[in-house]
């Protein structure tokens, strides 16, 4: 453990964009030949926004890197946060509860927030209003949401108590996760409700992109499902059913080009409907 720990401490730029290509490639070839569905669209152009967002997000992170590195130093330096205020344990143990904790902080209680505030929620719609869902809609943000749950994450930083190569183990593991869960892979049900029990399994996120409510309000987390379990808002439906997008806001061509995306955090509020299966 020691040994990845020093890793992460130093883990250079390349090997971060090594991380973020090599597991959109991975991905994008695997759901290709395992596809949940079969979606009737040119992959390449789907990915166009995307990617533009995927790259948005990737140039304000390092921008504002300093901020992240500086909270890190400054908490080890002054023993400051929840995993450092508890007894000592094995450093295993130590990374994971970092991990675990900054995953509720800069993902779980982020993504909640954008749902549950009006404003945070138009522009989080982004992220949703893509009707084909697959790894390239894994970093589909607005530059604004991009700056929010960077500040989540930042926050994150100074209550868990975490030291840079947790930070970094943290922000590895996310990508990779997110790039995993929004894969269109079909995966064997049953592995993938076990998955479910300890970590955000795809099924369980695409849920999450179910174009009406509640589903739509339904398994923020990233990481570990644990969140969801533990507050409620955990949720179950047959992959089959699933139908991906924001009902409210239909129009797919809009929802495909950058120039209207980057307009859709100022348009008129708007929220999903109650799914026709649970109105009554």
């Amino acid at each position: 453990m020691e040994t990845v720990i020093s890793y992460f401490e130093t883990i250079p730029s390349l090997h971060r964009s090594l991380i973020l290509v090599g597991g959109l490639t991975f991905f994008w070839l695997l759901e290709s030949g395992l596809p949940l569905f079969k979606f009737k669209y040119n992959k390449w152009q789907h990915a166009i926004p995307n990617l533009f967002f995927t790259l948005t997000t990737v140039v304000i992170n390092f921008a504002l890197a300093f901020l992240l590195l500086g909270a890190a130093d400054w908490v080890k330096v002054n023993d400051f946060g929840i995993i450092n205020w508890l007894p000592d344990m094995p450093l295993g143990l130590y990374a994971f509860l970092g991990v675990l904790l900054l995953d509720f902080f800069g993902a779980y209680l982020a993504h909640f927030v954008e749902h549950k505030v009006k404003p945070l929620w138009m522009v989080h719609l982004v992220h949703h209003t893509d009707h084909k869902v697959d790894t390239t809609t894994a970093n589909r943000h607005h530059p604004i949401e991009s700056l929010i749950r960077f500040v989540f994450t930042l926050v994150g930083v100074f209550v868990v108590g975490t030291p840079i190569a947790l930070v970094m183990i943290y922000q590895a593991m996310s990508l990779i996760f997110t790039q995993f869960t929004h894969a269109n892979i079909k995966m064997p049900k049953g592995l993938d409700k076990a998955l479910s029990y300890v970590i955000v399994s795809p099924d369980m996120h695409k849920i999450h992109h179910h174009y009406r409510l509640p589903y739509t309000d339904s398994n923020y987390g990233n990481i570990f499902s644990i969140w969801d379990r533990m507050f409620g808002t955990f949720l179950y439906m047959e992959r089959e059913k699933l139908v991906y997008g924001v009902d409210v806001f239909p129009d797919e061509v809009k929802n495909s080009n950058i120039k209207d995306l980057l307009k859709q955090p100022f348009e008129v509020y708007e929220k999903p409907t109650l799914s026709a299966d649970l109105e009554n």
